[in-house]
């Protein structure tokens, strides 16, 4: 008697502790589901086109390089939130400014993803934090990445 509720006990935690076709199911999806939740937090910042463009950013502002960083700019690029400045006059109100260390602190600072914009600091893409100091956002305009604004507030 005692033979057979060892088999019987082996048996039950052998059969307990395969996986039905449900419980694999239900594995499958919570791997996928893993997977992609790893692939939409994953940054773009590690694209290899992206490090590329940050390098070159990285050195034009180092070098102030006004011809390098205008090249690399969109078009309405923001350099002030209040009043909203825009456009031509960036390089001008930097120098005015003195914002060049700022912008070079800011630039050298790790990128990551909020919303359509690659943001440094990493701070500002935490809206729990509350963040509205000096900020740089880049972005994908027609498959190419663009400096977008450095902006503070």
């Amino acid at each position: 008697m005692r033979i057979l509720l060892v088999v019987f006990l082996a048996f039950a935690f052998v059969v307990g502790g395969c996986q039905t076709p449900e419980k694999k199911k239900e594995k499958l999806k919570q791997a996928e589901l893993k997977k992609k939740a790893k692939a939409d937090l994953r940054e773009e910042s590690s694209d290899v086109d992206f490090q590329a463009f940050l390098g070159r950013l990285r050195k034009a502002v180092a070098k102030r390089d006004v011809e390098t960083l205008k090249s690399m700019m969109t078009d309405d690029f923001g350099y002030k939130l209040e009043p909203p400045m825009s456009g031509p006059g960036v390089f001008q109100y930097w120098e005015q400014e003195n914002l060049w260390p700022e912008l070079d602190g800011i630039v050298s600072e790790r990128f990551v993803k909020k919303g359509a914009f690659m943001v440094s600091p990493p701070q500002f893409a935490d809206p729990s934090l509350n963040y509205d100091g000096y900020r740089i956002g880049i972005a994908r305009v027609r498959g190419s990445w663009k400096f977008a604004y450095f902006v503070n507030g």
